[in-house]
């Protein structure tokens, strides 16, 4: 089967034509994930039986998938899985934005949780790709529109103690195009744009970073992306 028909749904009047099974796939995947995100987060009885009732339309989509032989499984998401790849442990995967305007002025937000101004991060969404997950994380965090145009590192987190938990992050560089400042009321209480030669305390040390030091210098962005340096008693 290789296309599920969206007229069957009421919607034949849909210019995009039938649905392929990736859709539908990536369609169940996302709800999964979504409702998994919201159980671990959620202490509210309520909002946990609704992502409880999420997870049961997903399974009974997952099923009508398989009967069809679409190839749909959102079982690595909702589900420990059998042996194998849906089952295997991998570390957490994460995106952050070097968002630089006109002027080369640096975006950053000033986190909720801690307090400290840093370039918009965020976890990574299933449906979506890195650069994706990149755009929708700078509009929701500060309202700014902007375009990823190079793949400045791809660092552990863990590694290099930025985080507590396994983690990959793929840091993006990213052109502003427009928007407005609006900080989200949720995960950020401030977000502004800073002059490099004037950013908040703490912050300078950012730019000594390998991948970041060309700001500081004035030089155009390397051609090549930095990764953190192979360990000889790790291999």
């Amino acid at each position: 089967m290789g296309e599920i028909d969206r007229g069957s749904q009421g919607a034949t009047d849909d210019p995009r034509g039938p649905a392929s099974v990736n859709e539908l796939a990536q369609w169940i995947l996302s709800l999964a994930a979504i409702a998994q995100t919201g159980l671990a987060f959620s202490d509210s009885l309520y909002e946990r039986e609704r992502y409880d009732e999420i997870l049961k339309v997903v399974g009974r989509m997952q099923q009508a998938g398989l009967s069809q032989n679409a190839g749909v499984d959102a079982s690595v998401l909702t589900e420990e899985g059998p042996r194998g790849v849906p089952g295997y442990v991998t570390p957490k995967t994460a995106v952050g934005a070097i968002v630089l305007d006109s002027s080369q002025r640096m975006l950053l937000v000033r986190r909720a949780d801690s307090g400290v101004w840093l370039y918009p991060t965020g976890w990574a969404d299933v449906g979506y790709s890195p650069a994706e997950v990149v755009v929708k994380e700078v509009q929701e965090e500060t309202g700014i529109r902007c375009t990823p145009t190079r793949l400045l590192a791809v660092l552990d987190g863990m590694r290099l103690g930025f985080t507590r938990v396994a983690m990959y992050s793929s840091i993006f560089l990213c052109q502003a195009d427009g928007g407005e400042l609006r900080p989200h009321p949720l995960e950020t209480s401030g977000a502004d744009w800073f002059a490099i030669d004037r950013l908040p305390p703490r912050l300078e040390a950012l730019l000594e970073l390998p991948w970041l030091s060309w700001i500081r210098d004035g030089e155009e962005p390397p051609l090549t992306t930095y990764f953190d340096p192979v360990r000889a008693d790790h291999v």
